[in-house]
Parts: C-alpha cells; structure tokens; sequence
C-alpha cells in the first residue's frame, strides 16, 4: 500500500495544487544557505506541482531542474512555471550526471524514499560540499480543530515520521540540521476539502471512505461556521531540514 500511495497523487493533481500550502522563501532560502558563492544549479526531486519549484526559480541566476516520478505532476508544473526543465525520475534513481549540481532538495518527499539509497544517489549527482535540503509544511495540532480534522482524514506518512524523531540520511551525509518556522494560511472549505483529496490516504480509499471523510470533515466546517468564501486560519509549522555532502 505504500508504494501505491507514494505513486497515487497523480490522480489528484488539481487538487495537489489548490489544496497544498506554498513553502516560505525564507525556509527555502536557510535549507540553501550553506551552497558556496556562486553555485546556483538546483535539483528539485518530488516536484510534484511544482510548489517548491517556484520558489527555488525566485533565487537570483539559479538554474533548476524538476523531478518527479508522475507525469501528470510534472504537466501542471510546466504550466505553472514555464521554462523549468522537467524530467522523470526519482530520489533513488536521477536522470542527472555525476556531480551535476549545487543543491537537491525535497519538499514533502523524503518520508517516501528509501533514505540509504536516496542519499547514495543524491551524493552521486551533488558536487562536493553541496547540500541536501529536506522541508515539510505540516498542520499545527496545537489548534483543537486541526486536531479534529486530522483525526477525520488520517494522519499522513510525514506526520507519522517526524513525530516519530524526523527524517533519516546515510552516507557522504552528516547530521541534519533543523530549523522551524510557524505561520497560519486562510482557507476556505473549497480548498480545506481540496487539501484533503490530495492526501495519499484518501486518494487510494474506498469510494465509501471517502464519502465518510468528506461528510465528517462537512460537520467540522459547519461548526466552526466555515460557509462559502469564508476564510478560517490554518496554523502551519514548516520543518526544514539541511545537510552538506562529505
């Protein structure tokens, strides 16, 4: 089933891109910070829409390349970003040369890898001393009723990893370093129900599950008076995390 849902989200693709959050350019730009003076060739790996894409392609003169496993991922990230060279392939297996670039990052990807393959691979096209950037958004359950709807749609591969210690990486990488960041994003129902169709879980559940979270995550909005284009606050933490390659 894990492989299923690492590969599933294709099929939700719009809603990947209107329900998921955008990444902080300042999170961004501390998982890059250690790069040396003029390196800007950046692999985005699990590009998925492009959410992190685009941020990487605000750096000034970076040169970034998207990579992700589904084809339907990758067709509405050119469409976002036009002239970001997109290829098929994954963490454990780059369609990039040896020592081909300054940084690889992952934005909600790593928790779907093999990390001892991953990393060898990634170490294989980073050129000495660059760096692995690893960042996640994730609800902040502090707030009762992203609790509540996370416990209606089910907690996710990510969440389950870094309440769990956080992310693993092997050889020619150190120890991560970590850093945090809280923020809360107005959402409407629309996109809280978009959010939720794009989670791997509910993507690969019965069409019966499905209607049980949908109507369960309806009876939450209608409480806390979420009609329409009415905005509730949702509380992220972005986690990100940073290492350079021995």
């Amino acid at each position: 089933m894990t492989d299923e849902m690492a590969t599933s989200f294709g099929a939700e693709a719009e809603n990947y891109e209107a329900g998921r959050p955008d990444y902080h350019f300042d999170a961004v730009a501390w998982m890059l910070e250690p790069m040396a003076e003029g390196s800007r060739r950046i692999a985005d790996v699990g590009a998925g829409t492009g959410k992190l894409t685009r941020v990487l392609a605000q750096a000034p003169d970076a040169e970034v390349v998207a990579i992700d496993p589904d084809p339907a991922m990758l067709a509405i990230l050119r469409g976002a970003i036009p002239g970001v060279p997109t290829f098929l392939g994954s963490a454990e297996a780059l369609p990039l040369h040896d020592a081909a670039v300054d940084a690889v990052v992952l934005g909600q990807a790593w928790h779907w890898v093999d990390p001892v393959v991953a990393s060898a691979e990634i170490g294989r096209v980073l050129r000495p001393g660059g760096v692995l950037g690893l960042i996640w958004n994730i609800r902040d359950e502090r707030e009762e009723w992203v609790r509540r709807l996370t416990e209606i749609m089910h907690g996710s591969n990510a969440e389950i990893m870094l309440a769990g210690g956080g992310p693993v990486v092997a050889t020619p990488f150190g120890p991560l370093e970590e850093k945090s960041w809280e923020w809360a994003r107005p959402i409407t129902r629309q996109r809280l129900h978009a959010m939720a169709a794009s989670r791997s879980y509910i993507i690969t559940a019965s069409d019966g599950e499905k209607a049980r979270i949908r109507a369960a995550m309806d009876g939450l909005f209608d409480e806390l008076g979420l009609h329409g284009d009415a905005t509730i606050d949702l509380p992220y933490v972005t986690r990100a995390f940073r290492s350079v390659r021995e």
